[in-house]
């Protein structure tokens, strides 16, 4: 099973920073990142099942979101390249927010089952460092 995690440390209050992300169908933090999202369905943004496409390319279910614990979870059902439904399996993403000394660590990761593991890992690598920039420069 392949792995890919990346995190950040933000100057922020561990809620502020909930409240920016966890909307599944709002990531406007993520401007230069993110420069589409369609909302699929008719399902909330903060519901199990919202389905959203992103940059076109990207087609994501939320399948966990936790109040209490600041987390989410999310499937990619269809992607770009090494993130094809025919390439990659059980991908699944986690955000995780956790208080810390100077307010929140972001944790941004994931597990999947493919073939071509390496690829995956450097294809969302670079991908979750530039959204956890983006989430950071919009607190700041």
């Amino acid at each position: 099973m392949g792995k890919c995690y990346k995190n950040i440390e933000i100057a922020t209050p561990v809620a502020t920073v909930w409240q920016k992300i966890r909307d599944f169908h709002d990531m406007t933090w993520a401007e230069g990142v993110i420069t589409s999202l369609v909302k699929v369905g008719q399902t909330g943004g903060t519901d199990i099942g919202a389905k959203r496409i992103l940059n076109d390319a990207f087609h994501e279910t939320l399948v966990c979101l936790d109040d209490n614990n600041y987390t989410f979870s999310y499937a990619v059902d269809d992607g770009p390249g090494p993130l094809a439904k025919t390439a990659v399996d059980n991908y699944l993403g986690v955000v995780k927010l956790s208080e810390s000394t100077t307010g929140t660590l972001v944790e941004w990761s994931s597990s999947f089952t493919s073939s071509t593991e390496g690829e995956v890992i450097e294809f969302c690598d670079p991908i979750y460092t530039a959204l956890l920039g983006a989430l950071k420069s919009s607190l700041s």
